[in-house]
């Protein structure tokens, strides 16, 4: 009994020398990790005993102070979901030194984007390796304003996308943007077309508590610092909440000022 519970007990602690596992997730961005090994806490071998890639284990080589999983020698596509497992002792912890490696980029190409006559925005893409939001962003007012967001499908073949506009009188201009890991930024050429509706005009309430359009539109309203103190769309803004003093009205395609009293 007692060589019965000493192999237990051996057993046992073998086990519990193999028993951490650091888990990394993504999609594979065409970029290989690398990974800080080191020594096991009792100074025998090495940290890492086994890595695997959505659960195949690899063949890199783990007995160093320093090695790098490749995904290419896998045959593993760029775009492909990935899941790794860095199985490793409990006395000590190996350090992945780039898991951002594994996060989604913008790296879309539009194959082909266009506006028809009603404000349909429509593109197509290829290459996403990663599922970012496509922001929609309309120039107006001397910038770019986000309108509206489509979920990217992040495949690397065709992608096809669309959006309903809302357009404002005279020429409209339209771009799609991608902001993929550490807030790097890619964008579309932007598409124009022209709109007949009319331009709408504003006049403010005799009680100066709100302001009238005779139309809908998107509409910002700047204090005299240029801080944004409306924002929104119809054709009614109500300013009873607004503090005495000069502000800028921006609505359809046209910026002008007025002050409430």
């Amino acid at each position: 009994m007692k060589k019965l519970l000493t192999s237990l007990a051996v057993i046992t602690a073998a086990t519990a020398s193999f028993a951490g596992v650091i888990v990394v997730e993504g999609k594979y961005q065409d970029k290989n990790l690398y990974v800080q090994n080191g020594y096991a806490g009792n100074g025998v071998g090495f940290c890492t005993y086994e890595v695997t890639i959505n659960g195949k284990t690899t063949t890199d080589e783990v007995n160093s102070s320093a090695f790098e999983i490749d995904f290419a020698a896998y045959q593993i596509q760029p775009g492909t979901a990935v899941v790794v497992e860095i199985r490793h002792k409990d006395d000590c912890s190996p350090k992945v030194l780039n898991p951002e490696a594994l996060k989604p980029k913008a790296t879309f190409e539009v194959i082909d984007i266009a506006i028809d006559k009603n404000g349909l925005l429509s593109w197509s893409t290829k290459n996403e390796m990663g599922s970012i939001p496509y922001i929609v962003e309309q120039f107006r007012w001397n910038k770019w304003i986000p309108v509206g967001e489509v979920q990217g499908g992040g495949k690397m073949d065709k992608n096809n996308y669309t959006f309903q506009t809302t357009a404002h009188s005279g020429e409209n201009k339209f771009r799609v943007k991608q902001v993929g890991f550490g807030g790097v930024a890619k964008k579309s050429v932007d598409v124009t077309f022209i709109s007949t509706i009319g331009q709408p005009t504003y006049t403010i309430s005799k009680d100066k508590s709100d302001i009238q359009f005779s139309g809908e539109t998107l509409y910002e309203v700047y204090d005299a610092y240029g801080n944004v103190v409306k924002r929104g769309f119809g054709n009614d803004l109500n300013i009873t909440t607004l503090s005495k003093g000069s502000y800028y009205l921006c609505y359809d395609n046209i910026m002008a000022d007025f002050a409430k009293r």
